[in-house]
């Protein structure tokens, strides 16, 4: 196993690390809004999202991957309203590349994030 830490994305805020790295997989942690210096973005559940993916994008990176190389995610809301606005906004950032997925509305996020997100990904 070996971790993956970068400081383009929030470091951990718990005793985590941002992603391991087994064989040829690649484990995020979960993922919510905050930027790499640990500031939260306080904005509605598009910019909260869009502030999930540039961190996701970070740690993917670091591991030598890519959302194009990402099997599955897992997608942790606080209100299913705002399931359609997160949905458009993960359909960006992913594109013609369509993970499996997993969605689920939470009673509570760390920070009381609107969202957060996790992902499994090829080396």
């Amino acid at each position: 196993m070996k971790e993956v830490a970068t400081k383009n994305a929030p470091a951990a805020i718990g005793p985590y690390v941002q992603g391991m790295i087994v064989n040829n997989l690649f484990y995020s942690s979960g993922q919510i809004p905050l930027s790499p210096t640990g500031e939260f973005v306080d904005g509605d559940i598009t910019e909260q999202t869009n502030q999930v993916f540039e961190n996701l994008k970070a740690v993917l990176a670091e591991a030598g991957s890519s959302l194009d190389k990402v099997v599955k995610t897992t997608v942790f809301i606080a209100d299913m309203e705002d399931f359609a606005a997160m949905n458009d906004e993960y359909a960006r950032h992913f594109g013609a590349h369509k993970p499996a997925r997993t969605t689920v509305e939470v009673a509570r996020l760390p920070k009381d994030a609107k969202v957060e997100i996790e992902v499994i990904a090829l080396i």
